[in-house]
């Protein structure tokens, strides 16, 4: 008659703890599909600020290149009149 009692008790106590460890295992499969959702979003940020830097420093080094050419054209232009003033007769 323990030995009924035992193996009641054990059986009970199994059946009780049986959804705890279901629940755990949920838990540890929604943490993983959660973490590769966040390292997904952080990439995406990632590569949307170097997009974003990129496309930022591509355009002042395109603004800065037009203003020396700019310049360096004008600089042409005087030098050029110059050389022309002073071949002429005065």
């Amino acid at each position: 008659m323990k030995k009924i009692t035992v193996l009641l008790a054990a059986g009970a106590l199994g059946m009780a703890l049986m959804p705890g460890v279901a629940i755990a295992q949920e838990s540890a499969k929604q943490d993983m599909k959660d973490a590769g959702h966040e390292t997904k979003n952080a990439a995406k940020d990632v590569g949307h600020g170097t997009a974003t830097a990129a496309k930022k420093t591509g355009k002042a080094t395109k603004d800065t290149t037009k203003k020396v050419v700019h310049k360096g054209a004008q600089k042409t232009d005087e030098g050029a009149t110059k050389v022309e003033n002073k071949t002429e007769p005065q």
